[in-house]
């Protein structure tokens, strides 16, 4: 059995590294997937040329959209009733998938129609966790 130096088990978080479930509540992971959202929007835009000023403004801002957006549907949603706090996540889900796809020069009901297919698998799914454990 696995003890430290007092003789007490080792905990979970021990050894200096962060415990993730901690972290999920806070302000990491909106700042994580704003980061890699904002990458990949501005990856997308540059279109294989080179990394210019703009392209990196563009992605700042579009994380950071993209943060403050997820931030507030994570603090909002936890108080709607099941129906809306899964279209809630839906909508969220379907406008950034979206955004994403009509970056790459789709047509805009190409893109709405992406756009709609995730939104209704997030709903179908989200919907159905909340519904079978509350």
């Amino acid at each position: 059995m696995a003890q430290t130096a007092h003789g007490s088990p080792a905990a979970p978080g021990a050894h200096g590294l962060p415990d993730l479930r901690a972290l999920s509540g806070t302000w990491a992971v909106p700042a994580l997937l704003a980061v890699v959202y904002g990458l990949w929007a501005a990856a997308i835009h540059r279109d294989g040329g080179p990394i210019t000023g703009w392209n990196v403004l563009y992605g700042v801002v579009t994380g950071v959209v993209f943060g403050v957006l997820y931030a507030a549907v994570r603090r909002v949603a936890p108080a709607l009733p099941r129906e809306l706090r899964a279209a809630a996540w839906a909508t969220f889900a379907g406008v950034t998938f979206g955004f994403l796809y009509s970056l790459t020069d789709a047509t805009v009901l190409r893109s709405t129609g992406m756009a709609a297919t995730v939104a209704a698998s997030v709903f179908a799914v989200s919907f159905y966790r909340y519904y079978t454990r509350e």
